[in-house]
């Protein structure tokens, strides 16, 4: 991260960063390097992480238990109409943001579904 010289930071979901050391790890590496990013998951914010934007996991479980239900009383998957995401949820660590300096607009503050302070 520090060598790139990026702008910002993307950690896309992934097992292997949904691991709560590894979620923990890029979050400390990111503050440390001033290098802001967003991530899939509230979790990974609440470790460290700038902020995330994703549905809601809720939403998630959700329509896969709609679709389990459907399944077992018998309807074809393939029948099945592909669902689209309604809802998203952006969750901001402001303890994060003035570790690395990061000024947000009260406007996007204003958006977030979550403030961790």
């Amino acid at each position: 991260m520090a060598r790139a010289k990026g702008g910002g930071l993307l950690v896309v979901g992934d097992p292997w960063f949904s691991r709560q050391r590894t979620r923990a790890r890029i979050a400390e590496l990111s503050i440390a390097h001033r290098v802001p990013g967003i991530f899939v998951a509230r979790e990974d914010v609440l470790a460290g992480g700038l902020m995330s934007y994703n549905a809601s996991s809720g939403w998630h479980i959700r329509s896969a238990a709609g679709y389990v239900d459907k399944i077992l009383k018998g309807a074809k998957p393939g029948d099945l109409p592909v669902q689209q995401r309604t809802h998203f949820e952006l969750a901001i660590n402001l303890k994060t943001a003035k570790a690395m300096g990061v000024t947000l607009p009260p406007s996007l503050l204003l958006r977030a579904d979550e403030v961790i302070e």
